[in-house]
């Protein structure tokens, strides 16, 4: 059974930045394309970043360019998001999932919460 285990979330200023995380397990991680959600309050659930497998290529959501990395650790079975230079906007609940041909995704975790205040 896949399953997705994200943490690292929490309270920041603008400004600041926190490294989310994400463990896998129940699948080959090695071998799956990741990707990086967000929910924001009263929004739905959108996709963020991508990273293919081995990591060489990666594919940032506009607000996200210069200030948010994408990355992986095949060892650790594990997907990271630094973000830096937080700002309000990027309050939200943070996933990660990988895409399946079909379309459909993998059941969510319980995401990690982040939340930028003044």
């Amino acid at each position: 059974q896949v399953r997705f285990v994200e943490s690292g979330g929490g309270l920041v200023q603008p400004g600041g930045s926190l490294r989310l995380s994400c463990v896998a397990s129940g699948f080959d991680f090695s071998a799956h394309v990741m990707d990086w959600y967000r929910q924001a309050p009263g929004q739905e659930r959108k996709e963020i970043a991508r990273i293919i497998q081995g990591g060489d290529r990666t594919w940032l959501e506009g607000s996200a360019k210069g200030r948010f990395t994408i990355s992986r650790d095949d060892s650790r079975n594990t997907l990271y998001l630094q973000m830096n230079n937080l700002k309000a906007e990027d309050t939200a609940v943070y996933y990660c999932n990988s895409p399946l041909p079909t379309g459909q995704d993998y059941p969510w975790g319980q995401g990690t919460r982040v939340t930028v205040f003044t």
